[in-house]
């Protein structure tokens, strides 16, 4: 899952079905957020006139592995994550006003949360048997007024999913050394 993971650069023609894509979902949504708040939504982008409008948006060297990867997933943040409060958070449903009252404080919680499921989305790609392309190289207010106009969401990361094809994979780079990241009190 973490050793052996790559960002997938090029997959294999093999499609990649909504059930496969449910089933990514149905594992990602179980993982932790602060208060369970849960505020990333995802919107699969199918091959096709909806696939195309993305790729306008992404960046030059994105558009190619956008345009041929079997699925695509936008990642965003919903910015209204909060009135769903008191159904996921029962024992608590004044969070939702404390939320409402508070634009920075719901901001800063529905970008580090859903990021955090972000990453969670991720692993369950993988979970699947699927390989995970994820970038960050798009131009987020593009896609958002092409998908998002309503302004709700907002577009945190752009996910090509699919089976690996012939060369998906760079050279694995290099990590930190222990000491330069663990310190010990």
């Amino acid at each position: 899952m973490f050793t052996g993971a790559r960002t997938a650069n090029d997959f294999a023609d093999t499609p990649v079905g909504d059930d496969e894509l449910t089933a990514v979902w149905e594992l990602a949504r179980w993982a932790p957020t602060a208060g369970n708040t849960q505020p990333l939504r995802v919107l699969y982008v199918h091959p096709g006139a909806g696939r195309e409008r993305l790729v306008e948006h992404m960046n030059e060297g994105n558009r190619h592995k956008t345009r041929s990867a079997p699925a695509v997933a936008v990642l965003a943040r919903d910015t209204r994550f909060h009135e769903h409060v008191p159904v996921l958070l029962p024992f608590k449903p004044e969070l939702k006003d404390v939320f409402a009252a508070d634009d920075a404080l719901r901001a800063e919680t529905a970008t580090f949360n859903a990021t955090l499921q972000a990453g969670y989305f991720i692993l369950a790609v993988r979970a699947r048997g699927l390989a995970a392309g994820p970038m960050a190289g798009f131009d987020a207010a593009g896609v958002d007024a092409t998908f998002f106009p309503d302004g709700r969401y907002r577009s945190i990361l752009v996910v090509n999913i699919g089976h690996p094809g012939e060369n998906p994979w760079f050279g694995r780079l290099p990590r930190l050394d222990l000491d330069d990241v663990l310190q010990w009190v």
